[in-house]
């Protein structure tokens, strides 16, 4: 689902490359022991262990079992650190989509010149971390690498607001991009923001003004967790079995499906 619940810093490691990993030794983390890597000791880059040790240092693992209010302010404050800046050129202005029964928070990036595209963006987090500044710089990279206009969305979060609420935010600004700008739309979403953002062109495949394409960055689409992968890597680093379980029970009343 979320990496418990950093996204953001995980399409840097993918995007930003040298600069992520300048970033990341110019800040100190608590390294794992080497003996406590397990399986993975080997499997994984030593500049990969770099940033687990570094998101650790910020986000522990054992932080799903504080209070909701305790896991945001602490991820609030790494997302706060892991902020790369925005790239020259691009402009950002807050906004609102109304609905009928509240008003969803937006940003939208811009580059000069027309762009050929929109995409709207729903950010990771578990469906119960992240906001419009949480993954503001993911969305300005985007915007600087593609020269499209980017729209961000702040979909409510559980527990205050159970399932659907966030599909039901993340399809209202898909509606409300498709009616105000004649640009072809691109769904991205990271982790939760994934399952959101395929939701969401399933649910509006035969609309009008459909989706050209979906970016999918490591999305939480389901899948048996009885099956070979879920078993091997129930303790993988950064999200394991309990952890997506965690976000799963979280965002859903008890008997529905999410």
């Amino acid at each position: 689902m979320a990496g418990r619940g950093f996204g953001a810093a995980a399409l840097h490691l993918r995007e930003r490359g040298a600069a992520l990993r300048r970033a990341l030794t110019a800040v100190a983390g608590n390294a794992t022991d080497p003996a406590s890597r397990g399986k993975y000791a080997d499997r994984l880059d030593p500049e990969l262990w770099e940033y687990i040790d570094k998101v650790n240092s910020w986000y522990p693992p054992e932080i799903v079992a504080a209070p909701i209010g305790e896991q945001r302010a602490v991820y609030d404050r790494m997302c706060v650190a892991f902020h790369q800046g925005r790239p020259e050129g691009v402009t950002t202005s807050d906004g609102i989509v109304a609905t009928a029964a509240h008003a969803i928070p937006v940003r939208r990036y811009h580059m000069e010149g027309k762009p050929a595209a929109i995409v709207v963006y729903y950010h990771g987090g578990g469906f119960i971390l992240g906001d419009l500044d949480s993954h503001d710089d993911i969305c300005a990279e985007i915007c600087a690498g593609t020269g499209f206009e980017v729209v961000s969305a702040d979909y409510r979060l559980a527990p205050e607001h159970l399932h659907p609420a966030s599909f039901n935010d993340a399809l209202a600004v898909f509606d409300w991009v498709a009616a105000t700008s004649t640009l072809p739309v691109v769904l991205c979403g990271e982790s939760a923001g994934g399952n959101l953002a395929a939701a969401v062109a399933q649910a509006t495949r035969r609309h009008a003004r459909r989706a050209i394409g979906q970016v999918l960055i490591y999305p939480g689409l389901g899948g048996d967790e009885t099956s070979r992968s879920y078993v091997e890597h129930a303790e993988a680093p950064l999200l394991t079995l309990a952890d997506i379980e965690f976000y799963r029970r979280v965002r859903s009343a008890p008997g529905q499906s999410s």
